[in-house]
Formats: structure tokens, sequence, C-alpha cells
């Protein structure tokens, strides 16, 4: 089953609105009908009937609408018997809000047409996202991993934020970064990283390589002004991790003195503006022992504002939900960071925590499991 949030719309079942919105427009109608008693106006009240399937075409079918119409003419037509204004004057009055059902039965109907795209457009949207950002296993290699993922238009579900991992006969690589700007041309640009990367990782046995690799793609196909933030890690070795630092955020390390921010020892520029000079990418090793946690983030994460333009202090809330299985510490990490911007984010954002399990602990499990 889908989540919620992610099931795809189906604009050829039956409108299904909540019982509120069911109710509203039939609320609506028994209220004029309760004025149009208990005033000396009587058929006055009779034109707001209108409103009944006025508000019904917002959330049902043509149908459905039809269906309010016709209560309100029938509720106006009762009320005009108790009366004694001449028939044509009662004809008028109903007139109104037969006129408004008919009105809003084309409107329902135009909307569900539009409704019927926009799924179509979803389901693209659905495709690009899988097909550029391909979901990540809970363990890759002899790592366990979690990644958490919003885009800040909300229904587009992609955006300038890019993330890969993969094994590949160098060990485990990965990427994170962060383009310039946002909007369609920020996706082409992640994909286009994406894709060399996927391709470099396998084929070159130094990270440095592939780093390289995507800087020439880059330089060939983006804008002067443009540029792609990015840090390329991997694994190759026991208890060795390799980082290259594009202008980018600092990964934190977790271990068991505490959460420390890896920075680079020699910054070097984003990744497309390395025709422009300044310092090389270099290859910084960190040791990453068994239990260890690496977290990569991109910029809005910790940009992400309050109401009193504070930052997210990302370093801090850390400890707070850090444990055993990343995904578990990743999902507490993004409720709280959409607490602190009040519930939606103003920028991509993305999250990915990776975790060198403790051997002895998993043979631990296995055979508490096997017994």
């Amino acid at each position: 089953m889908f989540p919620a949030r992610l099931r795809p719309y189906d604009p050829d079942q039956p409108d299904s609105p909540g019982l509120m919105a069911r109710a509203v427009p039939v609320i609506i109608i028994c209220g004029v009908a309760l004025l149009a008693l208990v005033t000396s106006e009587g058929l006055a009240w009779l034109p707001l009937l209108a409103v009944g399937p006025a508000l019904a075409a917002a959330h049902c079918g043509p149908y459905g609408v039809i269906r309010i119409g016709v209560l309100a003419v029938a509720v106006g037509a009762l009320l005009g018997t108790q009366g004694d204004e001449p028939v044509r004057t009662q004809a008028i009055m109903l007139a109104t809000p037969a006129a408004v059902a008919l009105a809003s039965c084309g409107a329902s109907a135009l909307r569900r047409r539009r409704e019927k795209v926009l799924a179509a457009v979803r389901s693209v949207a659905e495709a690009a996202q899988n097909a550029l950002l391909t979901p990540v296993p809970a363990r890759v290699g002899q790592f366990q991993v979690a990644v958490r993922y919003s885009a800040a238009a909300a229904e587009a579900r992609v955006g300038g934020d890019l993330y890969a991992l993969l094994p590949t006969p160098f060990g485990v690589r990965l990427i994170v970064g962060d383009v310039r700007g946002k909007g369609l041309p920020a996706v082409s640009t992640a994909a286009l990283v994406l894709g060399v990367f996927r391709e470099a990782a396998y084929d070159e046995p130094d990270l440095l390589d592939v780093v390289a690799r995507i800087e020439r793609s880059l330089s060939r196909n983006l804008a002067p002004d443009d540029f792609v933030t990015a840090v390329v890690a991997g694994y190759p070795s026991e208890g060795r991790m390799e980082l290259v630092n594009c202008g980018h955020a600092p990964p934190l390390l977790v271990g068991e003195t505490g959460i420390t921010a890896v920075e680079p020892i020699r910054p070097a520029p984003p990744l497309g503006l390395a025709s422009l000079g300044g310092e090389l990418p270099s290859l910084q090793v960190v040791p990453f022992a068994e239990g260890e946690q690496l977290l990569l983030y991109t910029d809005g994460v910790i940009e992400a504002r309050d109401r009193g333009r504070t930052y997210f202090p990302l370093l801090e809330r850390v400890p707070r939900h850090i444990c055993d299985e990343p995904s578990r510490t990743l999902a507490s990490l993004h409720d709280e960071l959409l607490s602190h911007v009040g519930g939606r984010l103003h920028d991509d954002a993305a999250l990915l925590l990776l975790r060198k399990p403790v051997l002895g602990a998993v043979r631990r499990v296995a055979d508490v499991a096997s017994a």
C-alpha cells in the first residue's frame, strides 16, 4: 500500500471527500430553509440556496452537484408553497439555485478533467524521481543506510538536491550534492551529475578521478555561473573512509567520542567552477570504525529557519536522535527539522546517514535468531 501522501490519485474513481465536506452544502441548504421559516421575509432568502451546489462543485462530481442542486430547488419549491407570492415570483426565485447548480455541474466536470491531466503529470514526476533518485535500500554492502529527502515544491517531489549510493568494485561509493538554483534547470543538472557519478564510480579506481569526470562533464554543459556543491565519499578498505569535499557542507562523523564536523583540509570550489582557478579537490582520509556513523546533508537542512530567522542547529540536534537504526535517526531528525520551520521547508533538503554496524553484535543477533 502507498502512504497517504504518495498514494496515486485515480480520477476515474468516484470522488470521496470527507464527511464534513459532503455535509457542508446540505447544512447550508437546511440553514437557509430555517431562516426562511423563522423570518417574515420568506422567499427573500431562497437565492442563498445556490451556495449549496456552488460549494459541492469543489468536492463532488457532476452527478453529486446535480443531486445537491435538486435538493436546493426542491427545498425552495416547498418553502414557496408556504407563502402567498405569485407563481411567477417563485419561479424567478428558484431560477437562481437551478442556474447555479447547472453551472456548478459544468465546473465540476472541468475540474475532474484537469485532475486527470494533473494525475498524468504526477505520474511522470514519480517516474522522473525514481529514475533520478533511485531508492536506497536499508543495507548497501556492509553499511546500514537511510535517506530522507524533501523537495521545496512538495508536489514536485524532486528538486536540485541529489544523492546516490552504490557498491562498486572499489568499495561502496556515494555522493550528496546541491545544485545552484531551483526548478527544471536544477533537476536537469542533478540528473547529469548523478549519471556521470554512477558511471565513473564503477570505472575509476581513484575517487579523485571520479570527481574529475564529473567536473569535465559539468564544464561542457553548465552555464558559467552555475555550479554544484558536493561531497563524494568512498570506503575502499576496512576502517578507511575517503572524502572529497567540493564546496559542500562538512559531513558529521558520529563516534564514541562525540560528533565531529569533518572540515576539508584544503577547501575546493564547487563542481563546475574549476576553470575559475582555486584549489583543486583533495582526497581526505578519515578513520571509520565499527559502530561509527557518517551524516551527509545539503544546505537546505542547516539553512532552514524558524519564525525568528534562526537557523536549524543540526550539530546540536543530532545527539538527541542518534541511535543504532539510521532510519529511526533520520525520521526523528527530519520531524524536528519540519517542526523548526513550522511544517514546510522553503528549500530542498536531503539527509543521508551511513552506519558501519558492529560485527560482533550482528553475529550475536544472528545466533539468537537461529537458536
